[in-house]
């Protein structure tokens, strides 16, 4: 009993686990999609900007007469995209050189971000996708789409940025964190951490970066500062970056001082990996009661079964033992069943003498020999009698027959015979009959 209850609560609590994990990676996943989506639907508009008549017109004219005869247009255009989808932080257009010539933010004009990397591949001729930067002008966070701007023969001529907002995108992935006990954050295909519901892990790594890495992060200015610090979350890294299907993980927490559960998704469009945390302790709290209950539960039913047992055994041991008295006592010759009954098991033996099932039958035959033993044992004692009578008579008979049959004895039966032929001669040789005749009788009688 014990090792089936230890079997279905081990299953019981893996279930628990199993089901724990995949409720995990089932929020990663569902909140992974609305962030590809957010990010695909963005990188549409920013194809649609770059194809703008009046965007392209902008950028393809080459006189700055004609390029300002463009630039309502175009800013139009902006402002339309803009007011389309409260998520945009700003929409802009950069030449060939990277500087901004038009944007819904007018701080953004005339700055220079060519030493962006979206910058640079868009001017190359990729879309492009950023992480979750720093804004150089404005000191925002966002997330930065950029496509190039072609003219009709082809050439490029500039490029089109759509800038989301990094508080916005932080909405998506902390929504959780509003009903349950789970938060999520977000990490970069370096291991960076882009999105956290703790502002002050923002732009830390999960583990040490190489120098490459830290030096090409400085020359993009991609965080803001020129060293990324470390969590020295090794474990968590390992399981993140690079991660490219739902799966779920444990790692130790230096910062919290436990263990914690993580279930991580990886997006479709960017390779980032969104991770949904929550603490051991919270998790295993109802595990802990579970294993609680169920325990309680055994010992109780472990309790009843012990004392069914022993009530059972003490059932069974009794008669059982009361034979045993039994035996000994018809052995000592002291059994007596139906005269007395004044023995300690006397009353045990006639209880269990009218149950019906095994004991009792064993109990009934037991008596019953025991009874035959007696009357036999009373017909052996009487026949044993007789025989010591026999016995001593057939003794004595010997002990005569031995006595008789001895020289000794041969010789006093002749001298006794002797003596009574001499008495009797001496009678005769007094004659008469009168008192020599009585002391003849006298002597023949002796």
């Amino acid at each position: 009993m014990s090792f089936n209850a230890y079997y279905n609560l081990r299953h019981s609590l893996e279930a628990a686990e199993g089901s724990e994990y995949r409720k995990l990676e089932l929020l990663a996943t569902s909140t992974a999609s609305r962030l590809d989506q957010l990010i695909i639907d963005t990188q549409r508009v920013v194809i649609q900007v770059s194809s703008e008549r009046n965007v392209v017109s902008f950028l393809a004219a080459t006189k700055p007469e004609a390029k300002e005869a463009f630039r309502p247009a175009a800013q139009s255009v902006l402002k339309n995209v803009f007011g389309s989808n409260p998520d945009y932080d700003a929409v802009y257009l950069m030449d060939r050189k990277g500087r901004c010539l038009a944007s819904t933010d007018p701080s953004f004009v005339g700055q220079t971000y060519s030493f962006r990397e979206y910058f640079q591949q868009a001017i190359e001729g990729h879309s492009y996708i950023s992480s979750i930067l720093m804004g150089k002008t404005t000191g925002r966070a966002g997330l930065y789409l950029s496509n190039p701007v072609r003219s009709d023969s082809g050439e490029i001529v500039g490029v089109a940025v759509v800038k989301i907002k990094e508080k916005d995108i932080g909405k998506i992935v902390n929504a959780l964190s509003r009903d349950s006990k789970s938060y999520a954050f977000l990490v970069d295909q370096q291991g960076v951490i882009i999105s956290h519901l703790d502002k002050s892990l923002m732009y830390h790594s999960l583990a040490p970066l190489s120098p490459e890495t830290q030096k090409r992060i400085a020359a993009d200015k991609r965080y803001g500062f020129t060293q990324v610090e470390s969590l020295d979350l090794p474990q968590l890294a390992a399981v993140m970056v690079g991660a490219s299907e739902p799966s779920h993980s444990s790692y130790y927490s230096q910062l919290k001082g436990k263990r914690q559960i993580v279930g991580l998704a990886p997006l479709e469009v960017v390779p980032w990996v969104l991770g949904v945390n929550k603490s051991e302790a919270l998790f295993s709290a109802p595990l802990n009661r579970l294993i609680w209950q169920n325990s309680r539960s055994l010992i109780v039913v472990g309790a009843i079964a012990a004392l069914i047992a022993l009530l059972l055994a003490r059932s069974i041991a009794n008669p059982i033992h009361s034979l045993t008295k039994a035996a000994q006592a018809l052995k000592q010759g002291d059994f007596d069943h139906e005269a007395g009954g004044n023995c300690d098991f006397s009353q045990d033996l006639s209880k269990a003498s009218y149950t019906q099932d095994d004991i009792g039958q064993l109990v009934r035959v037991f008596l019953q020999m025991a009874q035959e033993v007696k009357v036999r044992e009373q017909k052996l004692k009487q026949q044993v009698i007789a025989l010591h009578i026999e016995v001593d008579e057939a003794k004595k008979a010997h002990q005569v027959a031995e006595i008789t049959g001895t020289d000794y004895f041969q010789q006093l039966q002749q001298k006794a015979q002797q003596l009574r032929e001499q008495a009797l001669g001496h009678l005769k040789g007094e004659g008469g009959m009168g008192r020599g005749g009585e002391r003849k009788q006298e002597w023949g009688n002796k």
